[in-house]
């Protein structure tokens, strides 16, 4: 069964960095999309962004210039850079995976989530 693992986030004031990280783990033959979603208080899950096949990459504009995703095939982890962290950031990150395992079924998967909270 496949699984995902996020860490990484944590309290930071406003300007600051964090990265989130999210690890796959399993019978894992290829992972075909990877994206990070955030979910605040009181608001729906919004889709923040995606890293595809050939490391093409897509952003929510309230992130664009701030945020970068990034993957490491080989350790099927994707990662989240955030800089110039903004009150209005604060929320649970969760990532999911669109994935083949070794048994060539086809899966998607969501973590856990990780808080991220902004102080202003």
């Amino acid at each position: 069964q496949v699984q995902l693992v996020e860490s990484g986030g944590g309290l930071v004031q406003a300007g600051g960095s964090l990265r989130l990280s999210c690890a796959a783990s399993g019978s894992i033959f290829s992972i075909d999309v990877m994206r990070w979603y955030r979910q605040a208080p009181g608001k729906q899950r919004e889709l923040v962004a995606v890293i595809a096949s050939g490391d093409s990459t897509n952003y929510a504009d309230s992130v664009k210039g701030r945020f970068t995703i990034s993957r490491d095939s080989a350790k099927n982890t994707v990662y989240l850079e955030m800089n110039s962290l903004k009150p209005e950031d604060t929320a649970v990150y969760y990532c999911n995976a669109e994935y083949t395992t070794m048994e060539l079924t086809t899966g998607l998967r969501w973590g856990q989530g990780t808080q991220v909270t902004v102080s202003s």
